[in-house]
């Protein structure tokens, strides 16, 4: 029996673990008044979270696959852009990445705004834009998505040269476009390899998400941060915070993990 094949029958011992720690953790907070207080407060930062994290990684998705296009166009200023803002993004910690978005980018970008419109300003058609008016969940949104989309953007390059030069030949004999090549042959040969990296960029955005807290942003971390700064629970409170977020993550890694297996079944039946 060779080493993968017993890591592929080895029974998930630490499943069973964590279910179990979760049971006792959700017992305790049912039996105790004061966990339960926590977790509702908690509660309310829940949505918020799950929100920041689809949009943002909806749209670093979206922006890493045309990244990715970019860096494997025939052109090549479109491939140096790419390569420029890639090497330039991946280098910046999201930290530092949320503050420049959020208090000078913004500024910037709004400044800028005024100044294209100033001529319809002047004749009354339109407002003065003010920064205040964009928000900082929507900062917080953008930067994640800028930050994230770099990485992402590797992921696809890589899923996308994986598949055969002789199936994208087989195409061109065909007759078929470039699009139509990307969309029936390349793509779905390429997310077997995409998906799983993918995934767990969507799982480290859910924890990468508590970032936005130190913008204000009421996430499950600034409820946490609130909430144990008035009554100092502090042990309380970031215990059920950890909490919340590891029933996120590994509920969805667990998700991805099914969702990888059925496509290597899929794929081993064609």
């Amino acid at each position: 029996m060779t080493p993968s094949s017993a890591n592929d029958k080895d029974f998930p011992w630490w499943l069973v673990a964590c279910v179990l720690i979760g049971l006792w953790v959700a017992w305790v907070i049912a039996t105790n008044d004061i966990y339960t207080q926590v977790l509702d407060k908690l509660t309310n930062g829940i949505a918020l979270t799950i929100f920041v994290t689809i949009v943002a990684f909806s749209g670093a998705t979206l922006l890493g696959l045309g990244l990715a296009v970019m860096c494997l166009s025939k052109h090549i200023v479109l491939r140096q852009m790419a390569r420029f803002y890639i090497e330039v993004i991946r280098g910046l910690p999201i930290m530092v990445l949320l503050f420049y978005i959020a208090f000078a980018a913004a500024p910037a970008l709004v400044a800028l705004w005024n100044l294209i419109t100033q001529p319809l300003q002047a004749a009354g058609l339109m407002e003065e834009a003010r920064t205040r008016d964009f928000s900082l969940l929507w900062r917080a949104i953008f930067a994640l998505m800028i930050g994230y989309s770099a990485f992402i953007a590797e992921v696809f390059r890589a899923g996308i040269l994986s598949v055969d030069k002789g199936q994208v030949e087989a195409g061109k004999a065909l007759g078929l476009g470039g699009w139509q090549r990307f969309r029936l042959i390349v793509f779905p040969q390429a997310i077997r390899t995409i998906l799983p990296p993918l995934g767990n960029d969507f799982v480290a955005m859910v924890k990468d998400s508590s970032l936005v807290s130190v913008l204000g942003v009421s996430d499950i971390t600034q409820l946490a941060k609130v909430y144990a700064a008035g009554n100092f629970r502090y042990f309380e409170t970031y215990s059920i915070a950890a909490y919340v977020y590891l029933i996120l993550t590994i509920g969805l890694s667990l998700a991805l993990r099914a969702l990888e297996r059925r496509l290597r079944q899929s794929g081993t039946r064609h």
